[in-house]
């Protein structure tokens, strides 16, 4: 509890601080030696602190930071970590044919195959998605469709594409557009123009149950929406200038950065709940890490205008700084779940909420 206060009295002191203070205070968040010194004291924090199995979504997400810091710093240590990383994995997706999370981990093999031009980096990858071209997905109770919940579209996307650009397979950029739009028509909500976490959380199917707020809105988790924001922005980043579906891609973006930026809070940063702030004290540092990437992103690459979208992306950066711990370490980041949750505090640390925090510092550089 004493770390929730430290941190409010923080935030409050650097919202209260004079106008040169505070502009003192941004410059040297905003500096480029500090950006890739807190990226690296941030990314070995948690190479020394891992959690989980090596191919799993958690580390997906979090290596495809790493992968970014790399490319940022030239860290000779942060490139032999992901070495590591795939070699103890054989290059190899995780087991599930069809889940999206089991195809995260590739993003960063194809990368790295990129760099170091290793065939086995994406053999495996590719032989398990001729498998998964081949054979019919079963849906099953809330299983519906093949990528059923908006997490999803971080995981696999942004992996299937960067492997057709590297092929040249636009074989790949087909079925990624396919099981995309498939998943956006099931659950992205025009109205609000959000994305539901998954059916559960849909107010227009009749078999389940009104989800809401205490403050009745529609629950619309941040971090859910988080993933799909950044993972528009690495398909983006990939799919060539004229490829034929790209507006639906651009469109999307566009309509979810308006209101998520609608949506950031006086902190710069953003609530596990999207919709009811107030039922949900502190900024949670995986959303609003997702969304500061994205959204910096879409500056650097013309999308968003920069008058109107840098502010955001400046109190989003400050303020996901004032969340890294002494030790270099992430901290208020939501635990593992499908829904928003409040139990989290400065010692909640998950590795995707470091790899959020490294994207976000690799476009944030760029500006």
């Amino acid at each position: 509890m004493k770390y929730f206060f430290i941190t409010v009295m923080l935030l409050a002191v650097f919202a209260t601080a004079s106008g040169g203070e505070t502009k003192k205070q941004e410059k040297q968040f905003l500096k480029r030696s500090n950006i890739k010194k807190t990226m690296l004291k941030a990314a070995e924090w948690q190479l020394e602190n891992p959690r989980h199995k090596l191919t799993d979504w958690t580390n997906g997400a979090f290596y495809s930071g790493i992968f970014a810091a790399w490319e940022t710093t030239k860290s000779p240590k942060l490139m032999k970590a992901m070495n590591t990383m795939g070699e103890s994995n054989e290059w190899k997706p995780g087991t599930r044919l069809h889940h999206a999370d089991d195809h995260a981990i590739c993003q960063t093999y194809v990368d790295l195959y990129r760099v170091e031009g290793k065939k086995e980096m994406i053999e495996p990858f590719t032989e398990m998605l001729g498998k998964f071209m081949a054979t019919p997905f079963n849906t099953k109770g809330i299983e519906k469709i093949t990528w059923w919940w908006c997490d999803a579209l971080f995981m696999a996307p942004p992996a299937f594409v960067k492997l057709g650009v590297t092929l040249k397979e636009p074989k790949y950029f087909e079925l990624t557009d396919s099981l995309f739009m498939e998943c956006y028509n099931f659950l992205y909500d025009k109205e609000e123009r959000l994305y539901a976490r998954d059916m559960n959380y849909k107010w227009n199917e009749p078999e389940i149950q009104v989800r809401k707020e205490a403050n009745g809105e529609k629950i619309f988790w941040s971090r859910g929406n988080g993933w799909v924001l950044a993972g528009l922005a690495k398909v983006m980043d990939e799919l060539p200038k004229n490829y034929k579906n790209r507006a639906f891609y651009e469109q999307n973006f566009k309509e979810m950065a308006a209101r998520i930026a609608s949506l950031q809070q006086p902190d710069g940063l953003w609530r596990a709940s999207l919709l009811d702030p107030d039922s949900y004290p502190g900024g949670e540092a995986s959303g609003s890490g997702f969304f500061c990437y994205a959204l910096a992103w879409g500056i650097n690459n013309g999308l968003l205008d920069k008058s109107t979208y840098l502010p955001v992306v400046r109190k989003a950066w400050i303020g996901l700084n004032l969340l890294i711990q002494p030790s270099g370490g992430m901290g208020w980041v939501q635990p593992i779940g499908a829904d928003p949750r409040k139990n989290f505090s400065a010692e909640s640390w998950e590795v995707y909420g470091t790899g959020a925090f490294l994207l976000a510092g690799s476009e944030v550089i760029k500006l």
